[in-house]
């Protein structure tokens, strides 16, 4: 028992603290540290100094012994994971324990075992795929944009140096868009390319894309993690300020940022120019972000100037006579100034 209520209460240090470091939230540290204080009045029922008084770490067997993957931790997700498991396995053994001793005791324990799976995954939820990255350039392939056809355009813009593809075919049957995004898999994917799908987060699952792309009408990013959990990226349309901290919270892996300038693609949307990428990443900086509307090579620089890290263009490059020199030129403006 002395050993589960520790590695309990080791379990959500590490959990508040990721609540509280990681993603600032002070819901959610709060939810952590109020399980943490009913661990320590569910154990109170037993002698005061008892479980102490019979620890023994020098003799337990199970300190030498550790699992194949018990050192491998690539992130902070991976990390909050592994505590949020050990969490529930020791509150658990803790609650099997006490039924021995006071059933109403094990009756507290139960229950902040099911506070604890909630806050777990709404721990997780919020901190998104542990596969999350900031992209550089993203290019969304729209065939009826393009003034070559559409396979020169990808390879294309694959030897230029783009490193995502988001397939954006919003009019293409199912079953079409399907073959459609396995192809450009099967290009994108040899040269380390992510691929990303327009909307349809079943067809994205399905073929074994990278991520899905969201608007603000389509499906949530809450309804993609029920279909998909953490194993699509998930891209959200983000248009204002408000519209960014709700994606930010709601767990999004990477926002679009928009628009920034005037775009033959989305009229009807105001620019919000430099002045909205800066409020982003002021507020928003954890999540990776694309900027996107009207960018070309000749005013990527205003963006740059501003902290941008990575752009999301379409006609400027699917139009171009030359695609891979678009993406390079866009590229070139943001690694540049990172290696100087």
């Amino acid at each position: 028992m002395d050993a589960n209520a520790n590695r309990a209460r080791e379990a959500l240090r590490v959990l508040e603290d990721a609540a509280r470091f990681v993603l600032d939230d002070t819901t959610l540290c709060t939810q952590f540290k109020d399980i943490r204080h009913g661990l320590q009045g569910a154990l109170s029922v037993l002698p005061t100094g008892w479980l102490e008084a019979n620890r023994d770490a020098a003799h337990d067997v199970g300190t030498t012994i550790a699992g194949e993957h018990e050192s491998a931790r690539s992130s902070h997700h991976h990390v909050t994971a592994a505590a949020g498991k050990r969490l529930g396995e020791a509150l658990r053994s803790l609650e099997e324990c006490m039924k021995t001793i006071d059933p109403v005791a094990a009756g507290a324990l139960e229950q902040l075992r099911y506070r604890a799976y909630d806050a777990e995954r709404d721990l997780l939820m919020r901190m998104g795929s542990a596969a999350r990255r900031q992209w550089r350039v993203c290019v969304l392939l729209t065939e009826s944009l393009c003034v070559h056809p559409w396979r020169e355009v990808l390879a294309a813009v694959i030897a230029g140096g783009a490193d995502c593809i988001q397939v954006r075919e919003k009019d293409m049957p199912g079953h079409e868009l399907a073959e459609r995004v396995r192809m450009v898999i099967a290009a994108a994917r040899p040269a380390g390319v992510s691929v990303v799908v327009n909307d349809r987060a079943d067809i994205a699952l399905a073929c074994g894309a990278d991520g899905v792309h969201v608007g603000q009408g389509d499906m949530s990013i809450a309804d993609v993690r029920r279909m998909a959990g953490t194993s699509l990226l998930v891209g959200v349309s983000t248009h204002s300020i408000i519209e960014a901290r709700a994606a930010r919270d709601a767990g999004a892996d990477v926002c679009g940022v928009g628009a920034m300038f005037a775009t033959s693609l989305k009229p009807a949307i105001t620019p919000g120019g430099s002045n909205y990428l800066r409020a982003y990443l002021a507020e928003c900086a954890r999540v990776p972000h694309l900027a996107i509307g009207g960018i070309t090579p000749v005013n990527i620089g205003e963006l740059r100037a501003a902290g941008c890290q990575g752009v999301a263009v379409s006609s400027v490059v699917c139009g171009a006579q030359d695609p891979a020199q678009v993406v390079r030129s866009l590229r070139d403006v943001l690694v540049g100034a990172d290696a100087s």
